[in-house]
C-alpha cells in the first residue's frame, strides 16, 4: 500500500467531511429546540411538568386524577395537506391539523388527551420554518388539554425534496375503565352531526388535482371564501372536539358513540362504531354543506356518493345518542357549546352497505 506523506493529523481534519457538508445542520436543529420551548412550556398540564431535551417523556397518571385508567393511543398525519403548506409558505396551522386528527380519535372512545409527541421530517431543516409548524402543534395540544411532552425533528437530505417536509403525530390518552366508548348502540337511536371547520385533512389530493385544473395560484382570492387567499381558506384548522365532547359526556350518559369522520367519509367511519346487523339512515338535506364543498363539486365535477365517501361535507363529527333521552343528549352537546344537527338515525341493516341515504347535499 502507497504511505501518503507530507500530511499530519491537522491537515486531514481540515480536509475531511462534516455531516453539514452531507447536508445534516446540527446547530440549526439546536436552533429549532430554541425556538420551540416557549410554546412546548405553553402546553404544560397536571401530570406533565416537565422540559423537553431528554430522551423521552414522562407523564404522571396520578397527578392527572386517575384511579383506574385504561390507556387509549391514536397516531395520524396530515397527509397532501402539507403539500399547501408548503408550497403557499403558510406553516403555522398544520400543526394543529396533526394533534386534531389524533386527538378527535382520541374522544370517540371517550378518553381524555393526555400527552401528544410529533415527528417532523425535512430534507434541509430551516428552524424559523419548523419552529412555525411546532408553534402550530403546541396550539392544538393548549385546545385539547394534553401536553407536548416530546417529538422528533429528523434532517433527511436526499430524502425529501428541496422545501418539502412531513409531519406524524402520536397522542395518547385515558379514560376511567367502564367509561370507554362505544356502548350498545340500537335500532332507532339518533344520530347527531357537529359540524366542520372545512375540509378538515382528509381528501386533499382530490383538492390539489380540483385547483391544478382550475389554474388558480394560492395566493388567488378563494372563490368560496371572500377575503381570504385560496391557500389560507382550504388551510383552515381540523376543528379540535375534544373539550366540549368530554364536557357532554360528563353531563350525561345518553350518548352510545361517536365517529371521527376522516378518510373513507361517512360509509367507512360510522359503522366502524355499530355492532353487526345494524346501519344508519341519513338525512343529506339536513347536513349543512359549507361553500367550500360545492366548490369542490362543481370545480371537480364530483359525484354526491364520490363526495360522501371522500370529504366530511361539513359534518365531522357524528353523535348516537339513545333514542329515548335524544332531546337530552342535544341539550348537553348544546350546553358544551357544540351545535348539534340531527343527520338521521340507526337502522337495521343486514346486507354490506351500511349507509343508506335520503334527499342529497345541499352543494
Amino acid at each position: 500500500m502507497r504511505r501518503q506523506t507530507g500530511m499530519n493529523m491537522q491537515d486531514d481534519q481540515k480536509s475531511g467531511l462534516t455531516y453539514a457538508q452531507a447536508g445534516v445542520d446540527i446547530d440549526a436543529g439546536a436552533r429549532m429546540v430554541e425556538l420551540i420551548k416557549p410554546h412546548v412550556r405553553s402546553t404544560r398540564r397536571p401530570g406533565a411538568d416537565g422540559e423537553i431535551g431528554g430522551f423521552g417523556g414522562l407523564f404522571d397518571l396520578k397527578a392527572a386524577g386517575f384511579h383506574d385508567p385504561v390507556l387509549v393511543a391514536a397516531n395520524d398525519g396530515v397527509g397532501t395537506k402539507v403539500k399547501i403548506a408548503i408550497d403557499s409558505g403558510i406553516h403555522d396551522t398544520v400543526g394543529i391539523d396533526l394533534v386534531a386528527m389524533c386527538v378527535n380519535d382520541l374522544v370517540v372512545q371517550g378518553a381524555e388527551p393526555l400527552f401528544f409527541l410529533d415527528y417532523y421530517a425535512t430534507g434541509r431543516l430551516d428552524p424559523l420554518e419548523g419552529a412555525a409548524v411546532v408553534k402550530g402543534i403546541a396550539a392544538g395540544c393548549v385546545d385539547a388539554g394534553c401536553a407536548l411532552i416530546g417529538g422528533e425533528t429528523a434532517e433527511m437530505p436526499g430524502l425529501y425534496a428541496k422545501g418539502d417536509y412531513d409531519l406524524a403525530g402520536f397522542a395518547v390518552g385515558a379514560a376511567e375503565r367502564g367509561k370507554l366508548l362505544p356502548r350498545a348502540v340500537a335500532a332507532g337511536d339518533v344520530l347527531f352531526g357537529l359540524p366542520s371547520s372545512g375540509v378538515h385533512s382528509n381528501g386533499f389530493s382530490l383538492v390539489r388535482r380540483i385547483v391544478e385544473k382550475t389554474g388558480l395560484a394560492w395566493d388567488s382570492p378563494a372563490p368560496f371564501a371572500p377575503g381570504r387567499t385560496l391557500a389560507e381558506a382550504l388551510l383552515v384548522p381540523t376543528k379540535i372536539y375534544v373539550k366540549p365532547l368530554l364536557a357532554a359526556l360528563k353531563a350525561t350518559d345518553a350518548i352510545a358513540a361517536l365517529a371521527h369522520i376522516t378518510g373513507g367519509g361517512f360509509p367507512e367511519n360510522i359503522p366502524r362504531v355499530l355492532p353487526p346487523g345494524l346501519g344508519v339512515a341519513l338525512d343529506l338535506d339536513a347536513i349543512p354543506a359549507p361553500p367550500v364543498f360545492a366548490w369542490l363539486a362543481r370545480e371537480g365535477r364530483v359525484a354526491e356518493k364520490e363526495m360522501l365517501r371522500t370529504f366530511n361535507c361539513g359534518i365531522g363529527m357524528v353523535v348516537v345518542v339513545a333514542k329515548a333521552r335524544a332531546a337530552e343528549g342535544e341539550q348537553a352537546l348544546a350546553d358544551a357549546g357544540l351545535a348539534p344537527v340531527r343527520i338521521g338515525e340507526a337502522i337495521v341493516a343486514d346486507g354490506d352497505e351500511r349507509v343508506t341515504t335520503r334527499g342529497t347535499l345541499r352543494l
